[in-house]
């Protein structure tokens, strides 16, 4: 009886500081924003008929690796050389962020499509495009253990809003940079002090870390910030398109 007692004692402190942990992760959420707006004065009124969304410029140069050991243990395990991850890391950025932008486009009812080649010709189009700044994989080790922004995985883009009319070449309606990133969670070194003023160090390092790989496994990826940048660059295009009226077009 005194076992049994004990056991579920122990259980409710794991469950209680996994659930403190979470919360502190909670706290310290990954994050996204656009920046340095820049509106370019048009004289003529923009009529659009659709949005196109271009896969963004990337190359494998500005593509951070993780240089941790976990990193490099995985990487023997699959025998990608570190080209061959940029690479990866870069279609990963590109087409995460010019899916999302779509398909956040189209939530709001505008009529927007992928372009992965030339602007249709006689079509009123926005055209979404733009550069990769970053695509910085951070070190997941220093993640898990310090936190707090330590080791945290980062993509940005300049991005640019064009207006091609119909009959006309390509004119430059704003400008913005855009970044993401996994955030300031806490460590397992400050989760595991939610237990320690209890004296349950270890079963809170457990539960901390158990939170942590959750968090490193949806959140804390190259996709998951290309997709948050994503929002944000459509976030930013819908506002401006409600205020402007660049685009009255909705999908059905």
């Amino acid at each position: 009886m005194q076992t049994t007692t004990r056991l579920f004692k122990q259980a409710k402190i794991v469950v209680l500081t996994a659930a403190a942990a979470a919360t502190m992760l909670m706290t310290g959420c990954a994050s996204a924003q656009t920046a340095d707006m820049n509106r370019t004065p048009f004289a003529a009124p923009v009529h659009a008929d659709i949005i196109y969304v271009t896969p963004f410029v990337a190359t494998t140069d500005m593509v951070r690796l993780d240089s941790g050991m976990m990193k490099k243990v995985t990487s023997m395990a699959t025998g990608a050389s570190s080209g061959d991850q940029q690479y990866q890391a870069v279609m990963e950025a590109r087409e995460a962020v010019a899916n999302e932008i779509v398909s956040d486009l189209r939530a709001k009812g505008l009529n927007a499509e992928r372009l992965d080649g030339p602007v249709p010709a006689g079509v009123n189009a926005l055209i979404v495009t733009g550069d990769f700044d970053k695509i910085d994989e951070g070190k997941a080790r220093r993640r898990l253990l310090i936190g707090l922004g330590a080791g945290k995985s980062d993509v940005g883009a300049s991005v640019q809003v064009l207006y091609k009319p119909a009959d006309g070449a390509p004119v430059s309606l704003e400008h913005f940079n855009s970044n993401a990133d996994s955030g300031h969670m806490p460590g397992v070194a400050e989760t595991a002090g939610v237990g320690a003023v209890a004296g349950h160090v270890a079963m809170s390092a457990a539960a901390g870390g158990a939170v942590h790989g959750v968090s490193e496994g949806k959140h804390d990826t190259i996709s998951a910030d290309a997709k948050r940048l994503a929002d944000a660059i459509a976030k930013q295009v819908v506002t401006d398109n409600t205020a402007n009226g660049w685009s009255h077009n909705v999908t059905m």
